[in-house]
């Protein structure tokens, strides 16, 4: 059985959704829509599948087992529904709502209609996130006591790298692209106690000639288990995307860019030439990641096969889990939890970046 699958949205993002879906043995990419059908039409073409306008014509008229939204978040909810609506499976782009209460009542829907619902956190795939994963579920970590993550050289928010319809968000292209930083986070540290352990600092360096809220962002949160969390976001600097798990046997340093990842286990302690042993240990450690990684990259270019892309693309990773679990009837890899705590610090950010409303004094 295959998972009969089209995509809404023929914008930028929608093409790794569709050549993802096209390459994936799991799925039968069947169709494109979009308001502007010339746009459609280009993409039907090249996947030789069928184009729509009007996503009512295409629930009507094709019998899907999954949707992917890749439109503009003000059209989540309303696409989202029409889809559960027809007791369509969705897999929605980030993020998959603009408020909390939008994606509480997207959950509510599609509970009602017992219909699976998951965002695209296609960066929980990454090799380096899947390795720390693995390193903190066998308990190799300790207890871990702390996250820290460090993500700069974001876009700035007058940027339309996604279209211009992210001028809208008070951050702009730069908020747009907070939810990735946000979810790798949270995949790594759990979720946060309660929103009152949520802290936030935002600042507007930048000028720009639209009036946007922010362009740098600090998140602070303490999780469910005690877990000491701060996210450092900035725009326009140079590129830094980093993430520190400290645990109580060892930590680890994820580099999100080179996609490796370094287990520190030493002693402060150490004597100076124990230091240097380990500096060399570590350095050794990072080459092997950087070897590894060319590795796969070559294995990438020598092969072609499903198994290799989604070793190397995690948007590919995230669509084959995803697809396996519809088949099975099973738990989306992906939960809407995830997405709620990613927009619950957005909002937390936007609250910020707003200045407070002054009583003039009598």
């Amino acid at each position: 059985m295959t998972v009969k699958t089209a995509v809404i949205g023929a914008g930028t993002v929608s093409e790794v959704h569709l050549s993802g879906v096209a390459k994936n043995p799991q799925t039968d990419l069947v169709a494109i829509c979009d308001l502007d059908f010339e746009r459609a039409r280009q993409a039907a073409r090249q996947y030789d599948i069928t184009p729509y306008a009007d996503i009512d014509d295409l629930l009507d008229q094709e019998s899907l087992d999954w949707l992917h939204v890749c439109t503009s978040v003000q059209s989540h909810l309303p696409l989202g529904k029409r889809a559960i609506e027809a007791g369509v499976p969705l897999l929605i782009e980030k993020p998959v709502t603009e408020t909390i209460e939008e994606i509480e009542e997207l959950e509510a829907f599609a509970a009602e209609h017992d219909v699976p619902v998951s965002p695209v956190h296609q960066h929980v795939f990454d090799p380096s996130m899947r390795a720390a994963r693995r390193l903190i579920d066998a308990g190799e970590l300790g207890q871990i006591r702390g996250v820290d993550l460090i993500y700069t050289g974001l876009s700035s928010p007058d940027e339309a790298n996604r279209g211009t319809w992210v001028f809208d968000l008070p951050g702009g292209e730069f908020e747009e692209g907070l939810p990735h930083p946000l979810y790798s986070a949270l995949a790594l540290s759990g979720y946060p106690e309660s929103e009152d352990s949520i802290s936030s600092l935002t600042r507007l360096i930048g000028d720009y000639d639209d009036e946007f809220a922010y362009d740098a962002a600090q998140l602070q949160y303490v999780t469910e288990d005690d877990v000491l969390c701060n996210l450092k976001m900035l725009s326009s600097s140079k590129p830094r995307h980093e993430i520190y798990v400290h645990g109580s046997e060892r930590s680890i340093h994820l580099d999100l860019i080179l996609q490796t990842v370094q287990t520190v286990d030493d002693d402060y302690h150490l004597s100076s030439f124990k230091k240097g042993k380990e500096a060399v240990t570590r350095s050794a450690g990072y080459l092997s990641g950087l070897l590894s990684n060319a590795k796969l990259v070559a294995d990438g270019q020598l092969n072609d096969d499903w198994e290799t892309a989604t070793r190397m693309n995690p948007h590919y990773a995230q669509f084959d889990r995803t697809a396996r679990a519809l088949e099975r009837g099973a738990e989306m890899p992906v939960s809407l939890e995830s997405s709620k705590w990613t927009i619950r610090l957005l909002e937390e950010l936007r609250r910020a970046s707003t200045p407070p409303v002054r009583t003039p004094t009598p």
